[in-house]
């Protein structure tokens, strides 16, 4: 039935959207890709999954995923991006640092778990459906629609209602002239860093429960497809993570669904071929966006 696979589709989509938000607020503040966002994603399902399994209750786990994943993302940029930055132009650095930053978190990982699947213990999410129109929804695809929803409305907030906010803008469009207004670029960083962070280790959660299996190289397919989205929907605009990310979702939903095996990664990427002829900053992006990526 298209209507269930449109949901799942677009049930999918939010978490895309919700991993990529995080790698799209760092490429807009900083104009650098943090290769190793999807170690950070795996970070905070370990996170997760260690404190679920030592009897700490699911939204305790959930909370410690995000606190993880920030610092986590903010010790990647105290010891691999900061040092970069101090000396220019660190673009091209900055991709090589952040791919030694993701083989070394995905190391320790491994290490940690043995190169093992972790699986959450029984009973740790209840199974429990609905069916609401002829659509069967579990209610693990409701909280996730409803967490993404309320973490995007929050980074909404935080970045267009408050001070901190203005910085970050303020920042991303200019960091000379916000020095000379005042703002402390490395309080930003450290801003755009955890609240990246703690995007992707909540996304890692959610994926972690939706499929019940963590494991230390979960994050690369994500990092992959979140590239995808920042690139389609325009590289820095917060707006088009969302929408690429649904669309994205449902798009690979729907040729699961009713095309061959195998297909579904070709058609996403001829998409994007396709439209970025069109549209070369992206769906939401602009030309100064643009130009900076081609820098990369």
């Amino acid at each position: 039935m298209i209507a269930q696979q449109l949901l799942n589709g677009l049930i999918t989509g939010s978490v895309y959207a919700l991993f990529a938000l995080g790698f799209t607020l760092v490429f807009g503040t900083h104009k650098i890709l943090n290769l190793a966002h999807g170690s950070v994603f795996m970070s905070g399902a370990f996170a997760a999954y260690f404190a679920v399994l030592n009897g700490l209750p699911l939204w305790f786990a959930m909370v410690l995923a995000m606190l993880c994943g920030g610092l986590v993302c903010y010790v990647i940029e105290l010891a691999a991006f900061r040092p970069l930055r101090s000396r220019g132009q660190i673009e091209f650095a900055a991709l090589i640092a952040s791919i030694g930053a993701n083989l070394m978190i995905s190391s320790l990982a491994q290490r940690i778990s043995n190169t093992k699947v972790l699986r959450f213990p029984f009973g740790t999410f209840p199974v429990q459906f609905y069916t609401v129109m002829g659509v069967r929804i579990s209610l693990l695809q409701i909280v996730i629609v409803c967490v993404v929803a309320i973490l995007l409305a929050g980074l909404l907030f935080y970045m267009y209602r408050t001070s901190f906010g203005r910085q970050v803008r303020a920042v991303s469009g200019n960091e000379r002239a916000a020095r000379l207004l005042g703002v402390s670029p490395n309080v930003v960083f450290f801003q755009t860093f955890f609240i990246s962070g703690a995007l992707a280790g909540m996304a890692g959660v959610l994926i972690g429960l939706s499929f019940n299996s963590i494991h230390f190289l979960m994050g690369e397919p994500y990092l992959l497809r979140a590239f995808v989205v920042v690139v389609l929907g325009g590289l820095g605009s917060i707006t088009g993570a969302v929408v690429a990310g649904l669309l994205l979702g449902v798009i690979q939903t729907l040729t699961v669904a009713y095309l061959p095996t195998g297909l579904s990664d070709a058609i996403i990427f001829s998409l994007l071929f396709i439209i970025l002829l069109v549209r070369p900053s992206g769906l939401f992006g602009s030309a100064i966006t643009a130009t900076a990526a081609r820098r990369q």
